[in-house]
């Protein structure tokens, strides 16, 4: 039997030290863009501490990309097959608030498995088109947009497709809640070809 995959955290460290290095960045520097220690960063970069996916999210975020783009970076592994009992990473500082990849390494597809309840005003925004789709328990869902916000109650079962470009947030509105995100990876470059193209 297969077992379930650990995070490197010193192969993601290397990652964002390489991502550091090529913004030309002091730890000094990052430390005030993101609000996180200089102390805390040097021991991210050497792999001698684990972060929240928010806190990635946060040194993502001075660096130019995302916390999605930096776990894929630094798995190496091309197995295919993502094991149910893979290495969670937790949310934030609620132990219960995870997430999982569900995607191994650097691909065109991206997809996380969300349980908990996590409380998250972030805002994101993405370059391609993104689906979620409820499991389990229910999450509030906010899109923006120029004639205002969208706001949708998600239950088990529900799905909600945003389109690339559009901003939004979500939170779990449970304990027991799991969410699926599926979307393109937003380094992935796509062409879109229209329809007259497609009917040639």
């Amino acid at each position: 039997m297969t077992r379930g995959k650990t995070l490197d955290s010193a192969q993601l460290g290397g990652v964002i030290r390489a991502a550091r290095l090529e913004k030309g960045l002091t730890l000094a520097q990052m430390s005030e863009q993101t609000g996180l220690s200089a102390s805390f960063l040097s021991q991210l970069e050497n792999g001698r501490t684990n972060t929240s996916l928010r806190s990635l999210q946060t040194v993502a975020d001075a660096l130019g990309t995302t916390a999605t783009v930096l776990l894929a970076d630094a798995d190496t592994d091309a197995d295919p097959v993502a094991r149910a009992d893979d290495e969670l990473l937790t949310l934030s500082d609620e132990p219960d608030a995870q997430v999982r990849s569900l995607v191994r390494g650097k691909k065109a597809l991206r997809g996380l498995e969300f349980t908990g309840s996590a409380h998250d005003d972030r805002e994101f925004t993405h370059a391609h088109d993104e689906i979620m789709y409820v499991i389990n328990g229910s999450a509030h869902a906010t899109l923006s947009s120029a004639d205002g916000e969208r706001e949708e109650t998600l239950r088990a079962g529900d799905s909600l497709y945003i389109d690339a470009g559009v901003p939004h947030r979500w939170r779990a509105l449970s304990d027991d809640t799991r969410v699926l995100l599926f979307s393109v990876a937003d380094d992935m470059v796509i062409r879109r070809s229209n329809r007259r193209e497609r009917e040639k």
